[in-house]
């Protein structure tokens, strides 16, 4: 037994490692056999003898019969399949094969002028031809799929949705190597008991049963097109289960083509946080993009990009990704490419290198290609890391929205819309006091008159998955088995999706008028310790605890990082006007004159060509209502410099000459 055993396994091993053509070579041989076959045994059958004498004389059609068949095997695409994956085509395929042969064998018969074979003959070939042929695929089917499904690390899962996209799941899931589907689950009681793709559907109730029979380790919802209430409800039912919860993509990346069914990933977590969007308007959308020239500024960042995805949806001219990360803007370019290539979209991708304190080059970019609406989203937005590096977030915040606006002006931009945040509302950072900067600023130049550009920002909190939020550091702290850091258990933050907080700036930016602050409904304030702990048990485990000391996972608190604040505010005051769309308000909030503010900015440059660090968040802390520095700095640069001139106390550091600022 164990040598037969053995036998198989280098069998399989063999077959695993022949190249394409050598196991169609294999499956022509085996078809011209059982081909062969199939004639004797029409005969043999129909006649009551196996070597009657009318077949002895036709011998040669043993062979002649098979020689024709196999080009109608090819015709018919069964040679096109593979066979792991075969799936119901295969059926149909079969099926023309062994009628093409069939008609075939009837053409030769005739076209020779044998004597009379009898038609029941051409049925039972039929016949023998679909069973032999057809089955051993089905059959080498199983055998591949049941050796598949005992490959170690393979997970047993459980498909939430018996749906066409829940079978879809698992015949995709079925030929791969990660998961095994042994069950559907759904709320459709009319479903329960039914068998799709080979598995039983049953009502979500047995799922712990389920979990124990079957040594469940996941289960995958497959519902994209599933309201985000409806999947909400569902996942928290399903959050207390010993099991990891995965979802299928969203219905609109799967139209895109930038998903595929069997690439199954984490529940989003704005199915448990957010609430149900409101559907854009589609109208406004186009008039403000449809035909235009426009400009992203920070495309390859979160929010930049995604802002970049939803304009190519409606269908501008020309879209322009201005980025100073050579790998992001790369990445970004060639996910738009794809985009414009599945949809057979009309616009033009021009990836552009650059940063926005470049003046010269922003303003020859906009003269050059005409540019008629900018989505200004290039900002450092790290909390800490700007707290660590000021002068460089109030360069880049403050001088590089200063340099985008004044290049808007002087190239006639009809339209410029600031990407800002709520950390700019009372800061107690540098990077929420350069945002309400960058604010003042457009600000004052609306007050201005604009020279014709219509100033315009977009104030919202955390978007869920961005590069500064918890929740992919959340992620990464779980794959590696914790502990989950959170800096205070009481800390909130607002959250919002990427893709809603794009359509929704994009919209904002459509009904601007000249120095709007929009300010977009981020519903209620998350406690972040309890976007963990969901974050925790929707992964398969539990948490380590006091109460439960033999829990998975921990969560450590930290302490608040500098410059970080418990809670955030959205308004300066509460002087918010409604517009047209539910979750969009316009705030009316104070602003600072032009002359005054410009007087401010030098300061700020003199700060930046001195390295002083101090004084640039005194004048930050000037003009932004609320700010109020804690402390000393924490730049890192300033405090090196502080120390090598208190060890060397006669040698002043120098300063590098910097970029000239613009006036």
């Amino acid at each position: 037994m164990e040598g037969f055993r053995d036998k198989v396994r280098r069998a399989r091993q063999y077959l695993g490692t022949l190249p394409r053509l050598g196991k169609r070579l294999l499956m022509v041989a085996t078809d011209l056999l059982l081909l062969s076959g199939a004639v004797w045994a029409a005969f043999a059958l129909r006649l009551g003898d196996p070597l009657h004498p009318y077949f002895v004389k036709n011998w040669w059609l043993v062979l002649a019969v098979p020689a024709i068949a196999i080009p109608c095997f090819y015709l018919s695409g069964l040679y096109s399949n593979v066979v792991r994956y075969m799936g119901p085509q295969a059926v149909s395929a079969a099926l023309k094969g062994a009628g093409l042969a069939t008609l075939s064998f009837i053409a030769l018969v005739a076209v020779l002028r044998l004597e009379t074979v009898p038609r029941t003959s051409y049925v039972i070939f039929f016949l023998l031809v679909l069973a032999l042929c057809g089955g051993i695929r089905f059959v080498a089917r199983t055998w591949f799929q049941a050796l598949m499904r005992r490959r170690r690390g393979r997970h047993n899962v459980a498909i939430y949705g018996a749906g066409h996209a829940g079978a879809q799941l698992a015949v995709a899931l079925e030929g791969g190597v990660e998961f095994f589907p042994r069950a559907f689950v759904d709320d459709d009681s009319s479903t329960h008991g039914q068998v799709i793709a080979g598995r039983k559907v049953f009502s979500p109730d047995r799922l712990p049963w389920l979990i124990e029979r079957y040594g469940l380790t996941h289960v995958l919802l497959a519902m994209p097109s599933l309201g985000r209430e409806q999947r909400r409800r569902i996942v928290n039912r399903l959050e207390q289960l010993p099991v990891h919860i995965k979802t299928m993509p969203a219905l609109a990346d799967l139209v895109s083509g930038r998903a595929r069914v069997s690439q199954v990933q984490e529940v989003d977590i704005d199915d448990l946080l957010g609430r149900e969007g409101v559907v854009p308007n589609e109208d406004l959308l186009h008039r403000a993009l449809a035909g235009r020239v426009v400009l992203v500024t920070g495309a390859g960042g979160s929010i930049g990009s995604e802002i970049c995805r939803q304009v190519l949806q409606r269908a501008p001219v020309k879209l322009l990704l201005l980025e100073q990360s050579e790998h992001s803007l790369y990445a970004i370019e060639r996910q738009l490419q794809a985009l414009v290539r599945v949809g057979k979209l009309g616009t033009r991708i021009v990836p552009l290198l650059g940063t926005v304190t470049n003046s010269a080059r922003l303003r020859a970019i906009m003269q050059a290609y005409g540019v008629e609406v900018v989505y200004h989203a290039a900002a450092y937005k790290h909390v800490p890391i700007v707290e660590e590096n000021v002068l460089e977030g109030v360069e880049n915040n403050i001088f590089g929205t200063r340099c985008a606006a004044e290049a808007a002006m002087s190239a006639g931009v009809p339209e410029f819309v600031l990407i800002s945040t709520d950390k700019a509302v009372r800061p107690t950072n540098v990077m929420g006091a350069s945002k309400r900067m960058a604010e003042l600023i457009l600000q004052a130049l609306a007050e201005r008159g604009g020279h014709g550009t219509r100033f315009s920002m977009v104030r919202f909190g955390n978007v869920l998955g961005s590069s500064g939020s918890v929740v992919p550091l959340f992620r990464d702290q779980i794959r590696r088995g914790g502990p989950v850091t959170v800096t205070h258990e009481e800390i909130t933050r607002y959250f919002m999706s990427i893709p809603e907080a794009a359509t929704l700036v994009i919209q904002a930016g459509a009904m601007a008028e000249g120095g709007d602050v929009f300010v977009l409904d981020m519903g209620e304030p998350v406690k972040i310790v309890d976007l963990a702990r969901r974050m925790i048990h929707l992964s398969g485990f539990t948490e380590q605890s006091e109460d439960n000391p033999g829990g998975d996972i921990a969560i450590e608190f930290t302490g608040l990082r500098p410059g970080e604040k418990l809670y955030e505010e959205l308004l300066l005051g509460d002087n918010v006007t409604r517009t047209s769309h539910p979750m969009i308000m316009r705030a009316q909030e104070a602003r600072i004159p032009w002359d005054d503010l410009s007087a401010r900015l030098d300061a700020l440059a003199e700060c930046i060509s001195s390295f002083d660090f101090e004084r640039a968040r005194e004048i930050m802390a000037s003009a932004v209502e609320g700010y109020a520095p804690q402390g000393v700095t924490f730049d890192l640069l300033g405090r090196q410099l502080t120390t090598n001139a208190q060890k060397t106390p006669t040698t002043a550091p120098s300063s590098p000459e910097r970029r000239a600022r613009p006036h």
